[in-house]
């Protein structure tokens, strides 16, 4: 039987989700804990892979058992025995062949930043203090919006087969204190994000038209965008899949 566990994690001191030998992963962390608890080897298999330091909303991960799962009373023991920097916070049952990866329809990001210093988001949000103009950022944005080859804002290396992504949303809101960027896609390259939120930046203070901008994306050429903005300010969001793969609907 399969189940997709909701996770929720700060990020500051991991090195990202995947577990690594000589550093430590969420992944790594969370199958511990599941060994612990019930007293076997248990893969799990993550929506998506998060980078050093970049913290989780929700995503989701599946793991396969012999058995009915509790719901309560498994977060519980689970969430006793994790860090309090990780969190199990919904167990849902699946079809067979729902994947936490493959089956996802939609990722969603967001990126936060403080125009002032505050040494209370020091580890939560990216401190940018230059000025900047967000209804131009916004205009930028909006040219990334569609199917379009993303491959100037990839990673240059990395093992996918083609930089092809369906993008839904792409905009900058105020929301309170925090200037946030939200990010909606079916996927996302490797190191894209906050390739693109370094890009904008330079749009918004002047640094790049958004013509220059448009020609960015038309490049395909990394080297051509901005900076990598730090990971520190970047939240994977959500998750969405198709309800059909839910048999506890």
């Amino acid at each position: 039987m399969r189940f997709f566990f909701e996770i929720s994690y700060n990020g500051t001191n991991y090195h990202g989700w995947q577990s690594q030998k000589n550093a430590v992963g969420v992944q790594q962390v969370v199958e511990e804990v599941f060994e612990k608890l019930f007293r076997k080897k248990i893969e799990i298999v993550a929506s998506g892979r998060t980078d050093t330091g970049v913290h989780c909303v929700k995503q989701f991960f599946h793991a396969d058992f012999e058995q009915e799962l509790d719901y309560q009373l498994t977060i519980q023991k689970l969430n006793s025995f994790l860090p309090k920097s990780i969190s199990i916070n919904a167990i849902r049952k699946v079809k067979s062949d729902a994947h936490a990866r493959y089956s996802a329809v939609e990722r969603a990001y967001e990126y936060k930043i403080t125009r002032v210093k505050n040494p209370f988001y020091q580890d939560y949000a990216y401190h940018y203090f230059k000025e900047i103009n967000i209804q131009t950022m916004n205009k930028a944005a909006a040219l990334l919006v569609g199917e379009q080859d993303f491959q100037c804002f990839s990673k240059v290396k990395t093992d996918v087969n083609h930089f092809i992504c369906d993008l839904k949303t792409a905009r900058w809101n105020q929301k309170g204190d925090l200037l946030v960027f939200t990010i909606v896609a079916n996927r996302f390259l490797r190191g894209m994000v906050r390739a693109i939120v370094g890009s904008l930046l330079d749009v918004g203070s002047g640094k790049t038209t958004i013509k220059e901008f448009q020609c960015i994306i038309e490049s395909k050429d990394r080297k051509k965008a901005g900076m990598n903005v730090p990971p520190c300010g970047l939240y994977l969001f959500n998750v969405k899949y198709p309800k059909r793969i839910f048999l506890d609907q």
